[in-house]
C-alpha cells in the first residue's frame, strides 16, 4: 500500500490537541481543504456527518501505510472498531493555487450518526475557530 491523503478537521490539525504533525512517519501537509458536512461538538473534540449544506474546514496530509494504521487506531475503527467513526474515502477540495479549488481523495473519519444526538453543531465548521472563540 502507498501513500494516501487524510483530511483531518479536528484535533489532529495544525498545533490542537492531537497534532499529526507529532506521529512518526511524519506526514506531509498538501494544504487546506473543506467539505460538505455538519459538525457536530462532542466532549473535547468533534464529529462530523458528511451530510447536509454546511462547510467544514480541515487539512489534508499525504500519509503512509504506517501512519494510517495509527489513525485507525486513534479513531478506534481498528483493530477493535468501537462504533464511534466509520472510515470512508472521499472527494474534497483543496485550496489551490491563485485560489483555485483542486480535488483530491482522502479518507475520512466520518462520526457515527446515533453519535450526535442531542450534540451541538459547531455552525462554522472551524474546529479550531470555535476552540478558540469559546475559549474566550
Amino acid at each position: 500500500m502507498g501513500l494516501r491523503h487524510v483530511f483531518v478537521y479536528g484535533t489532529l490539525r495544525l498545533g490542537e490537541e492531537r497534532d499529526i504533525n507529532r506521529l512518526q512517519p511524519a506526514p506531509r501537509r498538501v494544504g487546506c481543504a473543506v467539505v460538505r458536512g455538519v459538525m457536530y461538538q462532542l466532549d473535547s473534540y468533534p464529529g462530523v456527518l458528511l451530510s447536509g449544506a454546511g462547510l467544514v474546514h480541515g487539512e489534508v496530509y499525504e500519509i503512509s501505510a504506517e501512519l494510517e494504521r495509527q489513525l485507525d487506531a486513534i479513531e478506534e475503527v481498528w483493530p477493535q472498531p468501537s462504533g464511534e467513526y466509520i472510515k470512508r474515502e472521499i472527494q474534497v477540495s483543496l485550496e489551490g493555487v491563485a485560489g483555485q479549488l483542486e480535488q483530491a481523495v482522502c479518507l475520512f473519519y466520518e462520526i457515527a450518526p446515533e453519535r450526535v444526538l442531542g450534540k451541538t453543531v459547531i455552525a462554522s465548521g472551524d474546529w479550531v475557530r470555535h476552540r478558540v472563540d469559546s475559549a474566550v
